[in-house]
């Protein structure tokens, strides 16, 4: 079982709950706050596919934050986290966390208790950068990384500075993540594949074919047919928003 839905307290923010057998959770450009047998965990940004069940447990709550929001709430640049799932104690004091999770605990929707705790984070770092929505709009746009550079004022090396703290990777890196969602939201709505190549911005059907078996692990045919994607960084069978194959 997975269901998702926005989150009304946090902006651009999804609420997950999830249960049942895993799969394999594909690279979104986003990061999660995780709540599974009394414990908080991150999900840091994915470059690849990652098997759900590298966490352990029956039940999860998340919150999947947007792409870039996470760091400033944790307080750790995206790039430590790459590829990985650490307990929030790892990167924040333990007592802090284990009262952290004492109140989350008491919650009878543990994503009400995540939402609570993001929103309390981020009143108290203050407005977040807008830097990293502005770039991430504008390499869904198809945008060039240098494009993208001039347009929010930045060197090329500045950018991928920033987005290596914002992101966990370079734009480059990104803008393949980001096409790639695209393409498969598109594909799954039953458009044919010369039409998702062209709409999402690839070169041809082969482009689009290798691109999706770089960044997931598996072959075109495989991502049409598997169940629409999920949201989470551990979703079981998910049927929302972060892909699993």
């Amino acid at each position: 079982m997975y269901e998702e839905e926005p989150s009304a307290v946090v902006p651009g923010a999804v609420l997950w709950r999830a249960r049942g057998p895993h799969g394999v959770v594909l690279p979104d450009g986003c990061m999660d706050l995780m709540w599974t047998g009394g414990r908080l965990l991150v999900a840091g940004p994915d470059t690849g596919p990652h098997p759900a069940g590298e966490v352990p447990g029956r039940s999860f709550a998340g919150l999947r934050l947007a792409p870039g929001a996470a760091p400033a709430l944790l307080g750790v640049p995206a790039c430590e986290l790459r590829d990985r799932r650490v307990g929030l104690a790892d990167l924040w004091p333990g007592p802090e966390v284990r009262r952290l999770a004492e109140r989350i605990a008491a919650y009878e929707d543990p994503c009400a208790g995540l939402e609570e705790l993001a929103r309390t984070r981020a009143e108290a770092v203050g407005p977040p950068d807008p830097l990293p929505a502005e770039v991430s709009a504008r390499l869904r746009a198809g945008q060039s990384v240098a494009a993208v550079a001039a347009g929010v004022g930045l060197g090329e090396r500045q950018l991928r500075r920033r987005c290596l703290e914002a992101f966990g990777y370079g734009p480059r890196t990104l803008g393949r993540i980001l096409r790639l969602r695209r393409a498969l939201a598109l594909a799954r709505s039953g458009l044919p594949r010369a039409e998702v190549a062209h709409t999402a911005g690839y070169a041809d059907q082969a482009h689009l074919a290798r691109e999706v078996r770089a960044l997931t692990g598996a072959t075109l045919a495989a991502c049409y047919a598997a169940p629409p994607d999920g949201a989470n960084s551990e979703t079981p069978q998910p049927s929302g928003s972060r892909t699993t194959a």
